[in-house]
């Protein structure tokens, strides 16, 4: 009777590899982050330049100037920028799944938030907020009670909040053409801007590091833990 009650607790615990998903996550950031930092490097060879004669490459009402050298090359950087940033998401978003599993195999509960806010909770307007920090912090308290939550996780995400909403940031609905007017126009707020998506990005690796770090801890410990009661038993 005592070895069938003790069964259950005897079952290895049920979790994903976190601690190659939380290297790449943090890497894909830096990478991401580095990436800003070239588009910023290209927002101020712009503006050194100047507005040509003809004026911004969008000229309202659906006209388009040709572009020169200088704005062609801004394009390409955006659009790999945007390669790096698309699979950093990747990255990270794999990272927080397993992160939220793992939560929930060590504390038994259930999330605080539905799987589907780990996708949405990033693009849904309002929600996106307070659900991505929401859905990281949950997952850390569940599976890590009483310890304190990394200092990094809310500079991560002040700065990407600041980059959002920043209106030129991370989730800028301008054109790339149009983003170029700005730069010969005022590129203060483009850079300013930059500095926050670059800062979150390097906030945020520090913060995927720190969270990954104490998860392993504990799902080391919770194996360590499951060996001995099968030993007893």
């Amino acid at each position: 009777m005592t070895e069938q009650m003790d069964q259950p607790a005897a079952r290895p615990l049920a979790h994903r590899p976190v601690q190659v998903s939380g290297q790449l996550a943090a890497g894909g950031l830096v990478v991401a982050g580095l990436a800003w930092v070239v588009r910023g490097v290209w927002e101020v060879r712009l503006a050194r330049a100047g507005e040509p004669d003809a004026g911004p490459p969008d000229q309202g009402n659906g006209v388009h100037r040709p572009l020169n050298a200088l704005e062609n090359s801004y394009h390409l950087v955006t659009s790999m920028g945007d390669v790096l940033v698309f699979l950093c998401a990747a990255l990270f978003l794999s990272w927080l799944w397993r992160l939220r599993e793992n939560a929930r195999a060590l504390s038994g509960d259930a999330p605080k938030y539905l799987g589907i806010w780990v996708y949405l909770g990033w693009i849904v307007p309002v929600v996106n907020l307070w659900f991505p920090r929401g859905i990281v912090v949950d997952a850390f308290r569940a599976g890590a009670p009483g310890r304190k939550l990394p200092g990094s996780v809310d500079v991560w995400w002040g700065l990407w909040l600041i980059g959002m909403l920043s209106g030129v940031g991370i989730v800028c609905r301008d054109s790339t053409d149009q983003i170029i007017g700005r730069a010969y126009s005022e590129v203060w707020p483009l850079l300013v801007s930059d500095t926050a998506v670059v800062g979150a990005a390097v906030a945020g690796a520090f913060a995927v590091r720190a969270v990954t770090a104490v998860q392993v801890e504990r799902l080391r410990g919770a194996r360590a833990a499951g060996s001995q009661v099968t030993g007893v038993v």
